[in-house]
């Protein structure tokens, strides 16, 4: 993974907003209407052709493919797992399922409306998604019918080609690209697990196997992978009864997230460390976020993970101060921070020498070389809900890469390779 050397690098965290054309055909799929599977490929090859050409427009160094083939971020890997089929939600799934537990309960009012109406509000007004299920990602309950198998080695191939395809005529643009996948330990609500495996954590250790494909396809392939917030979820603590023993809720939950950690750790077996990157977020929402847990008490489980960097939110005002846990918390030697500069929660544009001064602020705990501009989280996670407007999104992440310029010149003084497309008066 290549390092801030001679500048400050510039990524994000994967999910870009999908074009409409891509959005119609997903939409097509997801209600089960009739549409041509051809010309929907076609549509998300030139898809990622457009947004790798503005990612090298901007400035980005690390750029992905925008998950512009994938329905979300998670969901995904259902189709690439064998021994998973559909199944009709239990009359005890509520729509929206655990999202803002327990902060549910502290804000019912919010919670209320803002479920009602978030999905919609930057969808394109040419793609109607009222006959749509107002569900998170729509979300699509599983049961087991078999032993988990990956059979998505065709899928993870097809990513790989489109991906280095869209780069190809681009030179020097860019110094690394990523593919974000899925975490093991992310899985809830499957059924009929102890029909095929003693335990849940057999199960999530099998998943596990599953992915290490994935990972490991990514990984051959030169690109890094990125992993995405799971190992750490909180959620887990209310769905894990297997390890309770009589514990109270705080020890249940770190056991959780102990074994998480390990299940993921699983998954990266035999997979260079210095082509992963790991995600922690606290939810993609415009939320309260009240009852995040602090990153401080996160670091020592998130530094166990076999990865090379790590990307945090930090342009979250909720956890934007914490910053300073790294000067009391030792970035391992070889490792790499990837802290949100910018946030996907809000279409107020950044402005660059605010992101410079953050940049500043890692730099000056972790060093300079260790730090890369990232951004809190995706702008589209699931095709149906984009969290700002498109063009917003784009001058959010120019502004990324003019603010990393500006740190640059003053950590790297007149030594910095900024690129010529990075440094813009505002």
């Amino acid at each position: 993974m290549n390092r801030s050397t001679d500048r400050v690098l510039t990524t994000h965290v994967g999910s870009l907003v999908r074009t409409p054309r891509i959005l119609r055909g997903v939409k097509a799929h997801v209600t089960h209407e009739p549409y041509d599977q051809a010309q929907f490929d076609r549509d998300v090859q030139s898809g990622i052709e457009e947004v790798l050409s503005k990612q090298a427009e901007i400035g980005i160094d690390i750029p992905s493919d925008g998950e512009y083939a994938r329905q979300g971020f998670r969901g995904y890997i259902n189709e690439r797992l064998g021994g998973l089929e559909p199944r009709d939600p239990r009359p005890d799934e509520v729509p929206f399922g655990t999202l803002g537990f327990p902060e549910r309960d502290e804000f019912p009012d919010f919670y209320e409306q803002y479920f009602s109406h978030y999905r919609y509000l930057w969808m394109p007004p040419d793609v109607d998604i009222s006959n749509v299920p107002n569900l998170p990602g729509n979300h699509q309950n599983y049961r087991l019918t078999g032993p988990i198998t990956y059979t998505g080695q065709a899928a993870i191939q097809h990513d790989i080609e489109r991906l280095k395809a869209a780069m190809a005529g681009h030179g020097s643009n860019f110094v690394d690209a990523f593919i974000p996948s899925d975490v093991p330990s992310g899985r809830s609500g499957d059924e009929n697990i102890r029909e095929f495996y003693p335990s849940e954590s057999a199960y999530l250790y099998a998943v596990a196997d599953a992915l290490h494909e994935e990972y490991r396809a990514i990984t051959d392939s030169g690109l890094l992978v990125q992993i995405d917030l799971a190992a750490l979820n909180p959620r887990r603590r209310w769905t894990l009864t297997e390890t309770r023993d009589g514990l109270p809720d705080d020890e249940v939950g770190q056991r959780a997230v102990d074994e998480g950690v390990e299940i993921l750790n699983h998954a990266l077996r035999d997979i260079p460390e210095e082509q992963v990157r790991y995600h922690h977020c606290w939810g993609s929402m415009n939320t309260p976020h009240t009852t995040d847990p602090p990153l401080r008490e996160i670091v020592p489980s998130m530094l166990k993970i076999k990865a090379q960097a790590y990307v945090v939110e930090a342009a979250n005002p909720r956890h934007e101060h914490e910053w300073m846990v790294w000067k009391d918390v030792k970035l391992p030697d070889g490792k790499i921070l990837i802290p949100g500069l910018i946030s996907h929660q809000t279409n107020v544009v950044e402005h660059p020498e605010l992101i410079a001064w953050r940049i500043k602020n890692f730099a000056s705990v972790v060093g300079k070389e260790n730090v890369i501009g990232g951004v809190d989280c995706g702008f589209s996670q699931y095709w149906d809900s984009i969290r700002v407007h498109p063009s917003v999104q784009w001058a959010k992440l120019k502004a990324l890469v003019d603010g990393a310029a500006l740190a640059s010149k003053e950590l790297w003084g007149s030594s910095a390779q900024v690129r010529d497309t990075a440094l813009v008066a505002r």
